[in-house]
């Protein structure tokens, strides 16, 4: 699915989030979205989720405004945070309930799930565990696995590193990238780790203060040693200022 930014703005008071004038994000893209806390990420994917009212512009998926009709939503998966799950059911439980949203059998949601037991590692689907009662990083993983349940054409992850250990930041990244190579989704994943997000993006968006200042494609040690030395200048322009 492809996605087009146009004129669009959010502000919060006199902090403005977002400033995009004008952004485009191919079908099959895998891009990733880096920043500092408070650069706007997060804003634009609820943005991009009509989870919040645009002050202006808009965007659009597949050529639909997202804030006009609700179609994309049958293609497109996201986890930003807790708040999506139902923490008094158990990750089966939840899975299943997702499965039944797009209209998915027990068998279909069953074996759709059982293509992740590599990120799971055992830790996840059998247990009668409530998922509030889960480590954060398993809620993480459940959150992760119940986007990808309906096999989305376009996936949103905010942060989906957090709370994993190295193993499963691993076995993220391998099922990441060969989602994206076997089914052609378009992947837009956040993170504050600039390793995870140069080895697994072909493409890197970098924000400040809402606005797009450095459009990277990522087929070279290019846009890493870009990405260094902005976050560096930025560490030692905070120094100073301190200083």
């Amino acid at each position: 699915m492809k996605i087009q930014i146009e004129q669009l703005k959010k502000s919060y008071g006199e902090k403005t989030a977002v400033d995009i004038a004008e952004y485009r994000i191919p079908e099959g893209e895998m891009l990733g979205l880096v920043g500092n806390n408070g650069a706007g990420k997060t804003t634009l994917f609820r943005l991009m989720l009509d989870l919040l009212k645009a002050d202006d512009g808009r965007i659009l998926i597949d050529g639909e405004d997202v804030s006009r009709n609700e179609r994309w939503k049958e293609t497109t998966g996201a986890y930003m945070d807790e708040s999506f799950l139902i923490d008094y059911l158990t990750p089966d439980e939840y899975f299943q309930f997702i499965g039944k949203a797009y209209r998915l059998d027990k068998a279909t949601v069953q074996e759709r799930t059982d293509r992740f037991e590599r990120f799971m590692n055992g830790e996840i689907k059998g247990q009668k565990t409530y998922i509030r009662n889960l480590s954060a990083g398993n809620k993480q993983k459940v959150g992760i696995i119940g986007a990808l349940i309906h096999n989305p054409s376009l996936l949103i992850l905010d942060e989906p590193f957090n709370f994993l250990d190295p193993t499963s930041q691993s076995a993220l990244k391998y099922l990441l990238k060969e989602y994206n190579q076997t089914t052609g989704a378009t992947i837009l994943v956040s993170s504050h780790n600039l390793l995870h997000t140069v080895e697994i993006s072909s493409r890197i968006a970098l924000l400040e203060h809402g606005t797009i200042i450095r459009d990277l494609t990522n087929n070279s040690g290019e846009a890493e040693k870009e990405l260094e030395s902005y976050f560096e200048w930025k560490e030692d322009g905070e120094a100073e200022k301190e200083n």
